[in-house]
C-alpha cells in the first residue's frame, strides 16, 4: 500500500499528519512573521537613502551659483550609516529566537548588505548569539524540554513562539478533519497559513504585507481555473464567484475607507484590510463576504472596546482590523456553507 493510499483510507492518519505538518509549518510562519516586517523596513529605508542620496546629487535639487564654489552634493552630503538603521523589533512577551537585522549601510558604502531573508542568517539567541540547532528547533517539543529557555545562556524565550506552532498544527487538522483528503484540504491549509501568518504581523506592527497578501490574492483567483470540485466542495470557488468576490471584497472597502475619511477627515483602515478582503472574497467567493464582514465588525468591536477600556486608551487609538478579517474567513471557510444555507432555510416556505 503506497502513502497516498494509506492517507486516503485512513481520515486518522491523514489528520495527524496534517497535525505535524501543521507543527512544522508553524515553526517556519514564525520566522515569517518576524522577519518580513524587518525585510520590508529595511527595503524602504535603503530606497528612502537611494532618494535622498539622489536628489541631493541632482543639479536640479541645488543649483551652483556664481557665490557658492560648493556644489549640491557637498553641501547636502548622503546619510552616514548611522543615520539609516533599521529600526529595532521587540518581540512579544520575551525574547525573540531570532537575529536581529542587519544594519542598512548607506548607498556610498562600497561593502554590500549582510543578507537577512527567510532563510539567512540562521535563528540564534540574540542574547548570547548561539544557533539555534535543528534539535532545540523541533515544534513545541523543544520549547518544553528547554523549559522555555536559551539551552546556552537560560535567556527566556517567548511563549508565543510554541503557541503559534500549536495553533497551525491544530488548524491544519481541523482542516484536514473537515475536508478529507484531496485537493480541497491541500488549498484549505495553504489559505489557512498564510492567514496565520498575516493576523500575527498585524497584531505587531497593524501592517498587511503586500507580498502576502497579493499572492493570497493571486492563487485564489487561479484556483478558480479549476474550480468547483462538486456541489458540496467548498474550495476552489468558481471563476465567476471568485472574481466577483475579489472586485467586490476591495471595493466595498474602499469605498467605506472613503466615505469614513470624507466624512470625518480620518482614515478608518488600511490598503492592506482591502487586498485581504479581496483575497477572500477571491477564495471563498462573493456570497461569504457580508458573513464575514459582520462578524469581523461584530467581534472587533466588542474586543477593541475591551481592550480600549482595560488599557486605558481612548477611542482614537488604532487597533488592527486584519485579524478580526482573517479569522472570520478562516470560520467561513470551515462552516460557511452550512451557515449560510441555515440562515437562508429561515426564510424558506415551509408546507
Amino acid at each position: 500500500m503506497s502513502v497516498m493510499e494509506l492517507l486516503s483510507s485512513s481520515p486518522a492518519i491523514f489528520v495527524g499528519t496534517c497535525l505535524v505538518l501543521g507543527l512544522l509549518v508553524g515553526s517556519f510562519l514564525n520566522v515569517v512573521i518576524y522577519r518580513v516586517p524587518i525585510i520590508l523596513e529595511r527595503q524602504w529605508r535603503e530606497q528612502c537613502a537611494e532618494l535622498a542620496t539622489t536628489g541631493a546629487s541632482s543639479p536640479a535639487a541645488e543649483p551652483v551659483t556664481p557665490e557658492s564654489s560648493t556644489t549640491a552634493a557637498e553641501s547636502n552630503p548622503p546619510p552616514a550609516e548611522s543615520d539609516v538603521i533599521a529600526s529595532d523589533v521587540v518581540a512579544p512577551e520575551g525574547t525573540a529566537l531570532e537575529p536581529p537585522a542587519p544594519d542598512v549601510p548607506s548607498p556610498a558604502a562600497h561593502s554590500r548588505p549582510e543578507p537577512f531573508n527567510l532563510v539567512v542568517p540562521r535563528s540564534a539567541c540574540p542574547s548570547c548569539k548561539a544557533p539555534i540547532t535543528a534539535l532545540q528547533n523541533i515544534p513545541v517539543l523543544s520549547y518544553l524540554f528547554l523549559k522555555g529557555r536559551c539551552a546556552n545562556c537560560g535567556v527566556r524565550i517567548s511563549a508565543r513562539y510554541p503557541a503559534i506552532e500549536a495553533l497551525t498544527g491544530l488548524l491544519s487538522a481541523a482542516v484536514a478533519w473537515k475536508f478529507g483528503f484531496g485537493w480541497p484540504t491541500v488549498a484549505a491549509l495553504v489559505l489557512t497559513w498564510f492567514l496565520i501568518a498575516l493576523t500575527f504581523i498585524d497584531v505587531d506592527h497593524q501592517l498587511l504585507p503586500d507580498n502576502l497578501t497579493l499572492p493570497l490574492l493571486w492563487i485564489g483567483l487561479l484556483l478558480s481555473l479549476w474550480g468547483p470540485q462538486g456541489a458540496d466542495a467548498a474550495l476552489p470557488m468558481d471563476m465567476r464567484s471568485s472574481l466577483i468576490g475579489a472586485i467586490a471584497g476591495y471595493l466595498s472597502l474602499w469605498s467605506v475607507y472613503h466615505l469614513f475619511r470624507l466624512l470625518t477627515g480620518k482614515e478608518g483602515m488600511g490598503y492592506g484590510d482591502f487586498k485581504l478582503f479581496a483575497a477572500l472574497g477571491a477564495w471563498l467567493g462573493w456570497k461569504m463576504l457580508l458573513p464575514i464582514i459582520l462578524i469581523a465588525a461584530a467581534v472587533g468591536a466588542v474586543v477593541g472596546i475591551a481592550m480600549l477600556a482595560m488599557r486605558g486608551q481612548s477611542r482614537s487609538t488604532p487597533i488592527a482590523f486584519g485579524p478580526f478579517l482573517a479569522a472570520a474567513g478562516w470560520l467561513m471557510l470551515m462552516f460557511g456553507q452550512e451557515l449560510v444555507m441555515g440562515y437562508l432555510g429561515l426564510f424558506a416556505p415551509r408546507p
